[in-house]
């Protein structure tokens, strides 16, 4: 892991850089007034720009710096693909009844405009300066991150501008670039990740001043690179005959990250909570004077209680040692209104748990769209993993902006057990059911272990007595090891997808794309609303893009498939 004092010594960085990002592009042509011209600007200011708007890309923003390019701030917990993917995967709730209207266009302006007018904008204007300088590991981060950048906006939207989007400064401005196919694009990617990785081995005038990820190893680098293309082949193993037989080669080489120390994240340093806030997004929207923002998911809280997950401390952080309506527990109609109804058909036939959990783990159901009650210091929040929040050693205290690590906490972005989790997808596909398990076993083990590291040095004043033993995560592991074992194939599917969901929390990117990609795992909550429509296959346009570009129609509905998600049935709702 990262050293964390390199990020609060690049704290004033971060703040000069939010007055140098220019903020011109051809899809908005909207003039920055205090912004440096590309003349004056100085590359490092670019790439700390780049580097700090990606990571936003994925987790958003909790204030409303007007110097960030995110306009909702703490209005939305929607903001950043991370929510979004968290949200339709039941890993955190999802606030709408119909899948039509959970979300509407304009609840993507954000994710838009940071990604064209903030990050390609930014590596345009930086890319001339850097190539005359000689600067070809500035060049090689920006690359890598335009790669991961476009794939998951092709992800997200389906067909989205690219080759006419943002151009060089000595081309003519385009107000109208055509969509380019995600398939396109996606090829495209995969040769300026070989461009990235060619600029990494080179022999630069000067590496960059602040390299938030790596640090300037630029050995992690090319592991984390060539990671990302393992997971773009997995993503389009469907619809490309070619894509296995190329992930195995990168597999063959051995390099690629299957260190956690080799993990591609960002450690949000805490070090401020306003212009710029430095803190984990999550916490800032959770941890305030008026309690928690978001809820839980009572899926995801329920699966991990119930199974003695031993992350389950960790991930979560209990307000109350009671839920209304839990076996025991009176009804509140005041703080939990569907404490006092009848649970749904479909939950009842489907054996699903339906409002009120035990153990005080007080979230909500996929789908519940009631009001906000008086709960915010009531209901179960994040905990210290990833956000830097608080340990549960059943005190049961109401949390506050200063809680915990005060937003000390992580993002992941490309994991070593994310790679296992892609290894027991290839074995199941390949029919290798030992390879499978063994995959899945080291993807558990290794994620269990980053939770334990993380978390360990972040306890603080909490009651370490509570923390699993040796002994729990070995028994959690020998019964995933026994069910995955008498399990049929599509159980053993559903295992995987179990503990890929469990694993990746606070990460929704991934959950979203392989729930997609496998229809699994097949034991998820459904929606309350027992016809919600169909389940959300890519996003609307935003608002702003639609009305802007005369060569983009908003789509007629949320169920038009990304370009390699060619499984011929949607995921169930």
């Amino acid at each position: 892991m990262r050293n964390i004092n390199k990020y609060l010594a690049a704290t004033v960085l971060g703040a000069m850089v939010a007055l140098v990002s220019c903020e011109t592009t051809e899809l908005d042509l909207t003039a920055n007034p205090n912004a440096l011209t590309p003349e004056q600007a100085n590359p490092d200011f670019f790439l700390s720009s780049i580097q700090e708007d990606f990571i936003r890309q994925f987790e958003g923003d909790a204030d409303f710096d007007n110097n960030d390019n995110w306009a909702s701030g703490g209005n939305t917990t929607g903001d950043g693909f991370n929510e979004i993917g968290m949200e339709l995967t039941r890993i955190v709730n999802l606030n709408g009844r119909n899948y039509f209207s959970a979300y509407q266009g304009s609840d993507l302006d954000d994710e838009w405009a940071n990604a064209y007018q903030g990050i390609l904008n930014d590596i345009r204007q930086m890319q001339p300066l850097a190539e005359e300088a000689g600067l070809t590991r500035h060049l090689g981060i920006a690359q890598f991150i335009e790669a991961f950048l476009m794939v998951t906006m092709v992800d997200f939207f389906g067909d989205v501008p690219y080759t006419e989007a943002v151009l060089a400064e000595s081309a003519e401005p385009n107000f109208n670039p055509s969509l380019d196919s995600g398939s396109e694009i996606y090829d495209t990617m995969l040769s300026l990740v070989d461009q990235a990785i060619a600029n990494f081995a080179s022999e630069p005038s000067a590496d960059p001043v602040v390299d938030f990820y790596y640090d300037n190893d630029y050995d992690l680098w090319t592991k984390a690179a060539n990671t990302l293309k393992m997971k773009i082949y997995m993503q389009k193993r469907l619809v490309d005959g070619s894509a296995l037989a190329a992930f195995d080669a990168i597999v063959a080489s051995g390099n690629y990250i299957q260190d956690t120390s080799e993990d591609l994240l960002w450690e949000w340093p805490a070090a401020s909570a306003t212009q710029p806030d430095t803190r984990h997004p999550r916490f800032g929207l959770n941890y305030q004077d008026a309690g928690a923002g978001e809820y839980m998911s009572n899926w995801l809280m329920e699966l991990m209680d119930t199974s003695d997950d031993p992350r389950l401390r960790y991930y979560f952080y209990r307000q109350n040692n009671a839920t209304p309506g839990a076996p025991g527990v009176d009804p509140d109609e005041e703080t939990l209104t569907c404490s006092l109804n009848t649970p749904p058909a479909h939950y009842v036939n489907g054996g699903f748990t339906f409002c009120s959990l035990p153990n005080g783990y007080w979230g909500r159901d996929h789908g519940d769209a009631d009001g906000i009650p008086p709960d915010g210091l009531l209901r179960t929040t994040y905990g210290v993993y990833p956000v830097g929040g608080l340990f549960d050693d059943d005190t049961f205290a109401e949390i506050s902006p200063s809680s915990g690590t005060g937003g000390n906490g992580i993002s992941n972005l490309l994991t070593a057990f994310g790679v296992d989790f892609m290894l027991a997808e290839r074995a199941m596909v390949a029919g290798n059911v030992s390879g499978a398990r063994t995959a899945l076993i080291s993807a558990v083990n290794k994620s269990i272990a980053k939770v334990q590291a993380f978390s360990t040095p972040r306890l603080g004043g909490a009651d370490a007595s509570f923390a699993p033993s040796d002994g729990d995560v070995n028994s959690y592991i020998n019964a995933i090891t026994i069910a995955f074992d008498e399990a049929d194939d599509n159980g053993k599917w559903d295992i995987i997808g179990e503990q890929y969901f469990i694993a990746h929390f606070g990460n929704g990117v991934e959950p979203y794309n392989f729930y997609r990609r496998t229809n699994f795992p097949t034991t998820l909550q459904p929606n309350l609303e027992p016809d919600p429509d169909v389940f959300i296959q890519s996003m609307y346009y935003p608002v702003d893009a639609v009305n802007n570009n005369s060569n983009i129609s908003q789509k007629a509905n949320q169920q038009q498939t990304v370009f390699w998600d060619d499984n011929g049935v949607p995921p169930a709702n």
